[in-house]
Parts: C-alpha cells; sequence; structure tokens
C-alpha cells in the first residue's frame, strides 16, 4: 500500500508532484473563502491589510502574498484568541449558503453542525521553555485529522496493529502524547501509556518494560536514552522490540546510534530507530520510513491534502528551490479551532522539501529531507577570545551527540563570577561511556569543539550515572534539560534558568 492511510478524498498519492501543487493551491483558496474568512474577524482584517484576496490564488507562487505569522504573534492570551475560528451567529444566519441549508435540514440541525464543526473540545500547548506555553484548540474536525496523521505516522514506520506497543510520551497537553494516543486507537493497536517518568518515575517505566515486553517503544529520545541506559544496567532483556519512534525534541544521528547499540545490548539489534517531527501549532505530525542502518532516512512523509509545507530563505523570507536547505512554513488545509497561515516555524531542515517518491518505501507524498534545528539556537556569546561571537548550538549538540566517548552531557552558559557584564562561560557536563578516561574525553573536546565552532569549554565536569539524571531533570521534567542558559538576563531574571 503506497497510500499514507485514510483519506476522504482523492488518492493525491496518485498525482505527480506538479498535479499535487496545484491541488494544494486550489483547496487552499477553497478554504480560506469557505471556512477561515467567514469565521474569523482576524483574518479578514489580517488579509484586508496586506490587500490580499484568496479569489486570486493561481499557483504556488501567489502564495507569496499571504502574510505570514511566527511565534512572536501569540505573544498574550488576546493575541492567541485572534487565531481561533469562531462562526458569528448573525452573520451566519445572512449568508445565502446558511440560509439554503437552514430551509434543506431545518434551522436547529443546521446549528448543531456548526456548533459541532467549530466547538474546541482539547488543548495541547507549547512547552513553555523559554516562555509562557502557548494553547492551540482542537474541534471535533481537528481531532479527526489528529487520528488520521497519527495512524499515517504508524503505517508509515512500518508498524502493524498486532504490535505491542509502549508509550513513555510523559502526560500533558502536548502533542507528542496526544497524537500517540489517538494513533493506537485509529490503528488498532493496543498501547500501554506510562506518562514517562515524570507520572511512575524511570523505575515504574522499567517494571513496564520488563512485565509488558513491548515491539514498538515511543517517547522522547533523551528520555528514552536514560531508560534503555538503566535497563542495560538493570541486564534486562527486551527480544521482542523491533522499533523505537522518537519524537517531542531533535533526535541527531549520534543519538540514533546510541540507541541502537543499547538495543542490542537488551537483545533486540535489528531493531528500527524511526524519527517523527511535528509542533504545537500543526496539530499533526509526520513520520520517516524504515531504512537500512548504514544510510540516511529519507525524510518526514507529508500529508499534501491536510497541509501545504514551505521551505523558504530564512533571511529573505522567499521560497527556495526543490531539495534546498530552508526555513519551514505551515499551513493547514482543512483544520478547525486554532488556525496558523503560513507559519514560520523557526525549524531548518537541511535538505529542504522533495517531491520525488520515496527512494525506501515508494510513497508518492512530499518529504522533508535532512536534519532539522532551531533557528534560535544560535546564540551570541561574548568569550574571551571571540567577542561576541556566534555559536550554533545546532551543531554543537550534534558534535556531542556524536562523540564516541561520551555517554551523556548537558552545556550550562553561566557569567564569569555571575556577574552579568563580564565574559560568557561554557560550562560542559558530561559522563564517560563505560571504559573511557577523563583525560582522553578532555584530549578530545579540547581539540573538536576548537576546530570545528572555535569555541573552547572553560570547565568540563565529570558525573556518573545518577548526577546526569539529576542534571537532566529526568523523572521532574517533561524534557530533559540538555542546555541550561543560566546568564543573568532580562528571561531569566524574570522566569529563573531557561532550558532548550
Amino acid at each position: 500500500d503506497m497510500s499514507l492511510g485514510p483519506a476522504r478524498h482523492h488518492p493525491w498519492h496518485t498525482l505527480s508532484g506538479e498535479e499535487m501543487r496545484q491541488r494544494q493551491v486550489e483547496k487552499l483558496a477553497a478554504y480560506l473563502r469557505g471556512v477561515v474568512l467567514p469565521n474569523s474577524d482576524f483574518y479578514r482584517g489580517h488579509f484586508a491589510r496586506a490587500g490580499f484576496d484568496p479569489s486570486s490564488l493561481r499557483s504556488m507562487a501567489d502564495l507569496q502574498r499571504i502574510p505570514m505569522c511566527s511565534k512572536e504573534d501569540f505573544a498574550s492570551p488576546e493575541a492567541v484568541r485572534r487565531y481561533i475560528l469562531a462562526p458569528d451567529p448573525e452573520a451566519l444566519a445572512r449568508r445565502p449558503a446558511t440560509v439554503m441549508r437552514a430551509l434543506m435540514n431545518g434551522r436547529e440541525q443546521v446549528r448543531q453542525e456548526l456548533e459541532e464543526e467549530f466547538r474546541p473540545l482539547m488543548m495541547t500547548s507549547t512547552t513553555g521553555r523559554s516562555a509562557d506555553p502557548v494553547p492551540f484548540f482542537y474541534t471535533a474536525r481537528d481531532l479527526e485529522i489528529l487520528a488520521i496523521t497519527g495512524e499515517r505516522v504508524m503505517r508509515v514506520c512500518g508498524a502493524s496493529p498486532g504490535q505491542k506497543m509502549m508509550n513513555v510520551f510523559p502526560f500533558a497537553p502536548h502533542l507528542a502524547f496526544w497524537i500517540t494516543h489517538y494513533a493506537g486507537v485509529a490503528f488498532g493497536a493496543m498501547m500501554v501509556s506510562t506518562g514517562g517518568g515524570k507520572a511512575i518515575g524511570t523505575d515504574g517505566n522499567l517494571r513496564m518494560l520488563r512485565k509488558f515486553q513491548p515491539e514498538v517503544l515511543i517517547g522522547v529520545p533523551t528520555y528514552l536514552y536514560h531508560l534503555l541506559s538503566a535497563a542495560v544496567e538493570e541486564g534486562m532483556q527486551l527480544p521482542m522490540l523491533k522499533k523505537i519512534v522518537l519524537g517531542g525534541e531533535k533526535a541527531p544521528a549520534g543519538m540514533k546510534r546510541k540507541l541502537a547499540e543499547y538495543a542490542d545490548l537488551l537483545g533486540a539489534p535489528a531493531a528500527e530507530i524511526l524519527c517523527c517531527y511535528g509542533f504545537t501549532e500543526a496539530k499533526m505530525a509526520w513520520g520517516e520510513c524504515p531504512h537500512p542502518a548504514e544510510s540516511e532516512a529519507s525524510g518526514y512523509h507529508l500529508s499534501p491534502e491536510l497541509a501545504l509545507v514551505e521551505v523558504i530563505d530564512p533571511d529573505t523570507g522567499e521560497p527556495v528551490a526543490e531539495e534546498t536547505p530552508g526555513e519551514i512554513v505551515f499551513t493547514p488545509l482543512e483544520a478547525r479551532g486554532s488556525v496558523v497561515i503560513r507559519y514560520r516555524t523557526g525549524d531548518l531542515i537541511s535538505g529542504g522539501l522533495s517531491w520525488r517518491p520515496c527512494p525506501y518505501c515508494g510513497r508518492n507524498v512530499p518529504r522533508l529531507e535532512g536534519e532539522i534545528s532551531r533557528r534560535s539556537e544560535i546564540r551570541e556569546m561574548r568569550l574571551e577570545k571571540l567577542r561576541g561571537a556566534l555559536v550554533d548550538f545546532n551543531i554543537l549538540e550534534h558534535l556531542l551527540d556524536d562523540c564516541e566517548q561520551l555517554q551523556s552531557w548537558q552545556l550550562e552558559l553561566r557569567k564569569r563570577n555571575d556577574d552579568p557584564h563580564d565574559l560568557d562561560e561554557l560550562v560542559l557536563h558530561v559522563q564517560c561511556r563505560y571504559g573511557c578516561r577523563e583525560e582522553d574525553v578532555i584530549a578530545e573536546l579540547d581539540h573538536l569543539l576548537p576546530t570545528r565552532l572555535e569555541v573552547r569549554a572553560n570547565r568540563i565536569v565529570f558525573h556518573n550515572d545518577a548526577g546526569m539524571r539529576i542534571l537532566h531533570g529526568v523523572d521532574r521534567e517533561l524534557k530533559e534539560a540538555r542546555i541550561v542558559d543560566r546568564r543573568p538576563t532580562t528571561a531569566s531574571r524574570t522566569k529563573g534558568e531557561v532550558h532548550v
């Protein structure tokens, strides 16, 4: 089956890339005219100020006339409410289409249909590490889409309904947990959701692993890393484990490789390590298909009839060519509840957007290829020999994950002497892999960081496994803290330390 799974529409996977793009433009124009503008005072004014009329949408090039939005547009509760579709009963009553439906079906039935279509039923929110959490609302239609896209992730990852699955995402109003829950229900799979370490602790998750013996394990990469590390320490065996599916944060190649090594030690040498990509504002996620361990992943398989994804130059905002790096921009094509049009994610994709069929599974859908990183993770630091240096923490994370001698790590940013006007310090907390010597780790890091990033750690502090779990906030945080900014900035003075 080369399709993505259940869909109510024409099988888009039979179309060429050009036909698919044109179909997306037509669907977006109809969606904006028929759903968004009639039910959103904000978007009517927003588009009018930009001089944009959805009826003028003819091609992908016309998308550039639609104003974009970003996280900065959700800075207050009032701003968040602007993006929720909310029908005006009086305005709807005057629309010819509504009058015709009322004449045919009765006013009460039409009222109930509209209420069911637009009433919010569920909320998820951003994790709020460096800012207040931002809520996004789901209607019955959105929950249906959540289940469809979740089931598609299962299909793309090569799972089967007969497999036992264990979901260790934390219990929270968080997309990763809820799409996994709805995916399991829609897919018809047996799934146990433990709530992660914050709910039953690592010990509770280890007991569940031992008793349940899952074939598919799903969770945040850093927590799964700690969990499988603890399972290895206990001498556990998980011979039934076939897949480890990662979501909720980035999973560099080094992290995937280390998880595969743990799976091998747990008696599951053939376990596949697969990633998913999603974000709160999309209210959906996408998966990558199985691929040879020695080969690069083919990318995140998108749902073209449910969302239009662009890749733009992050500096100019202009579209880039296919399979060219850039920033991901998202637009839903069927959403209700909270709706973001041409949303700039701030996520950079190294391989761009590909419209070629997947080389592994053959699915004919667009794919986001390569590594995803955060544009905001390029930080300015006032280091002693590099005044005002720009440090790309995305690259730094990849370097540390790929370091063979490191078991685990945390980056801590400080000010020397805790003086806000003094120079920045980079403190690297590390745990050595078994059999590695501290002096060898120091020598490798002292060579690696200046060579690749022209920075050097001011201090390297060694910890055992228990110490690293405390630093990462295992069993306390929704996501483990791998980069901690303790510099006394405005943000940290008002909110405490900033985790990334």
